[in-house]
C-alpha cells in the first residue's frame, strides 16, 4: 500500500510538472535564445564572421535534428511505454540501443565532415573560408547526439523538468562560450591577418572560435546530464527488481523500432529546415556573378545575424500563442471528439491571427527604430529586408500550427509530401530569382515567402480535407488582419514622428503601446474578441469599460 501511494504521489508530481510553462516551452524558448545569440556575436566577430559561422551552425542544427530531436522523441516514447507497464529492463535496453545508435551515427557523420570539409566549404557552400568553422562542427555533433540520448531517457521516465533545465543550460552556456571563444579567436585572427596581410583570416578564426564555444557548451551540458544520470541510476536499479516483462526484447529489435519511428520525423524536420544552406549557396553564387565576392560574406552575415534573427524571434512570439493548443487538439482527435477538435482548431487559428498579424506589421513599422537602437552605422538594407519579409512571421506561424496537427494526428505521409513539394518549389524560385535574376538577398526572401505560403497552404488543405475542418475566414483571418493593418498605420506614423526626437527605444515603446490600444479597440468593434478574452489580458478591465461606453460590448 505504501508503494502504491508513493507511485500515485510521483505521478501527481509529474502531471503538475508537464503543465509548467518552463517545461512546455523549453524547446522553442531555447531556440529563441540561440537566435538572439547572433546579435552580440555579430558585434564580436563582425558580419563577415557570422557569415562564415552560418554554414557550420546550420550543418550542426540539421544533423542534430536526427540525432538529438527525432531519435530523442522516438526513444522517449518507447521508454515511456515500457515504464508505464513496469518493463524496466526493456526500458534500460532501449536506452542502450539508442546510445549505441547515436554513437555510430554521430561518429560516422563527424568523420565524414572532417574528410569532406573542403568539399562542403568550397563546393557545397561556395565559401572556402568557412572550412575551419565546418571542421569544428565534427566534435559538436558527437556531444549533441549523447545529449539527445540522455534527454530521451529522462523524458521517458517522466523527468521532463530535467530535460527542460538542460535545454536552458545548453542555450545560456552556448551564448557565453560562443561569444568568449569567438572574441578570443577573432583577436588571434587579427594577428594572423596582419602577418598575412589579409583581413579575412580574422573572420575565419572568429567563426571557428564561435563553433568551438558551441562545442564547449555541448560538453558542459553533456556532463550536467551525465551527473544527473548517475544520481538517478540508483533509482532505476531498484526498479529492475519490480520488472513485469514477460519477455526481454533484443537490442536489435529496439534499435529497429527506434529507427523506424525516428526516420520519417527526421526526414521531415531536415527537409523543412534545409532552406538556409540552399539559400546561402545560391546567394554566394549570385554575389560571385555580380563580382561582389569580397562583400558577399558580410552581406550574408548581416542577413543571417539581423534579418533571420528578427524574423525568427518574432515568429517565436507568434507561435507561443498556440504552442500548447495542438496537444489539446490531438487529445480530442484521439478521443474521437471531432466537433470539439474542430472548435479548438478554429479558436487556435483565431488566436494565432490575433497574435501574428500585429507582430508582423508592427515589426515592419518599427524595424528602423529597433535596428538603430541595437546597431551602429547604416541599416537601410536590413530595414528593407525586414519590411519585405515580415509576412514570413504570419506564414510560418500557420505552417507550424497545421504541420503540428498533421504530425499529432498521424498524417506523416501528407506532411512529408507537403515538405518535399514546398522545398522543391522554394529551390526552383530561389534558382530563378537569385542565380538567374541575380536579386541577391531580396530573391532569397521572395523564395522564402513562396516556401512558407505553399507549405502552410498545403498543410491547411490536408487538415481541412482529412479532419473536415471549415475555416471562419472573416472572424479568424480577415478581421484580425484588418485591425492589425489599421493600427499598424498608426504605429508607422508614430515611428516616423518620434524616431529622430526621442530615439529608437522610446519610439518602440510608445509605438507598441499606442498600436495595441487601437488594435484591441478595433478587435472589439469587429466583434473578434469579447469580454471573456479581454478579462484574461493585462488591463483588460479598461478595454471592457471602453467597449461598454462606445457600445461595442454589452
Amino acid at each position: 500500500m505504501k508503494l502504491r501511494k508513493r507511485e500515485r504521489t510521483q505521478n501527481g508530481l509529474f502531471n503538475r510538472t508537464i503543465k509548467n510553462p518552463l517545461v512546455q516551452y523549453a524547446g522553442i524558448l531555447s531556440y529563441a535564445i540561440l537566435l538572439i545569440m547572433r546579435i552580440p556575436l555579430s558585434k564580436t566577430i563582425g558580419d563577415a564572421g557570422v557569415g562564415l559561422f552560418a554554414p557550420a551552425f546550420e550543418i550542426f542544427l540539421l544533423i542534430t535534428l536526427f540525432t538529438s530531436y527525432s531519435m530523442t522523441g522516438a526513444m522517449s516514447a518507447i521508454i515511456r511505454y515500457r515504464v508505464k507497464r513496469e518493463q524496466y529492463k526493456s526500458a534500460r535496453k532501449a536506452f542502450r540501443a539508442a546510445f549505441f545508435m547515436d554513437l555510430i551515427v554521430s561518429v560516422t557523420v563527424a568523420v565524414l565532415i572532417v574528410v569532406f570539409s573542403l568539399f562542403i566549404a568550397d563546393i557545397l557552400i561556395l565559401e572556402p573560408r568557412s572550412r575551419m568553422a565546418v571542421l569544428a562542427v565534427a566534435p559538436v555533433i558527437v556531444f549533441a547526439a549523447f545529449i539527445g540520448t540522455f534527454r530521451g531517457y529522462f523524458s521517458g521516465f517522466g523527468l521532463g523538468m530535467l530535460t527542460a533545465h538542460s535545454q536552458y543550460i545548453e542555450s545560456i552556456v552556448m551564448i557565453i562560450c560562443a561569444l568568449f571563444f569567438g572574441e578570443m579567436s577573432y583577436t588571434y585572427g587579427l594577428k594572423v591577418s596582419a602577418l598575412k596581410q589579409n583581413e579575412a583570416y580574422s573572420y575565419a578564426y572568429g567563426a571557428m572560435g564561435a563553433m568551438l564555444g558551441v562545442m564547449l557548451s555541448q560538453l558542459i551540458t553533456l556532463i550536467h546530464l551525465l551527473v544527473i544520470f548517475v544520481v538517478y541510476s540508483g533509482t532505476l536499479r531498484g526498479k529492475l527488481g519490480m520488472d513485469n516483462s514477460k519477455r526481454l526484447e533484443t537490442q536489435y529489435s529496439l534499435q529497429r523500432m527506434i529507427f523506424a519511428n525516428s526516420f520519417p520525423i527526421a526526414l521531415i524536420a531536415i527537409l523543412s529546415n534545409l532552406f538556409m544552406i540552399v539559400d546561402q549557396r545560391m546567394f554566394n553564387y549570385c554575389m560571385n556573378k555580380k563580382n561582389l565576392g569580397e562583400t558577399r560574406t558580410a552581406l550574408w552575415g548581416s542577413y543571417y545575424g539581423k534579418f533571420a534573427v528578427f524574423i525568427g524571434v518574432f515568429t517565436v512570439f507568434a507561435i507561443l500563442s498556440v504552442y500548447t493548443m495542438t496537444g489539446k487538439i490531438s487529445n480530442a482527435y484521439e478521443r474521437e471528439e471531432y466537433r470539439v477538435m474542430r472548435d479548438r482548431i478554429g479558436r487556435a487559428v483565431r488566436r494565432l491571427s490575433i497574435t501574428a498579424f500585429p507582430i508582423a506589421i508592427y515589426l515592419a513599422a518599427l524595424a528602423r527604430a529597433m535596428l538603430t537602437s541595437l546597431y551602429k552605422g547604416e541599416v537601410d538594407t536590413e530595414v528593407l529586408w525586414i519590411q519585405k519579409g515580415v509576412i514570413i512571421i504570419v506564414l510560418y506561424g500557420f505552417c507550424f500550427f497545421f504541420a503540428q496537427i498533421l504530425y499529432k494526428t498521424h498524417m506523416l505521409r501528407e506532411l512529408l509530401l507537403t515538405t518535399v513539394v514546398s522545398l522543391l518549389a522554394h529551390t526552383l524560385i530561389a534558382y530563378l530569382f537569385v542565380q538567374k535574376a541575380l536579386l541577391g538577398a531580396d530573391g532569397v526572401i521572395y523564395a522564402l515567402i513562396a516556401f512558407f505560403a505553399l507549405y502552410g497552404g498545403l498543410n491547411f488543405f490536408f487538415v481541412s480535407r482529412n479532419l473536415k475542418y471549415r475555416q471562419d475566414w472573416l472572424g479568424g483571418i480577415v478581421f484580425p488582419a484588418a485591425a492589425a493593418g489599421v493600427s499598424g498605420v498608426v504605429v508607422m506614423i508614430m515611428s516616423s514622428l518620434l524616431l529622430e526626437p526621442v530615439g529608437g527605444a522610446l519610439t518602440m515603446l510608445i509605438g507598441i503601446l499606442v498600436g495595441l490600444f487601437f488594435y484591441i479597440t478595433f478587435l472589439m468593434i469587429l466583434k473578434v474578441i469579447g469580454e471573456a478574452e479581454l478579462s484574461r489580458i493585462p488591463l483588460g478591465f479598461f478595454f471592457i469599460m471602453l467597449g461598454r461606453n462606445i457600445g461595442v460590448l454589452r
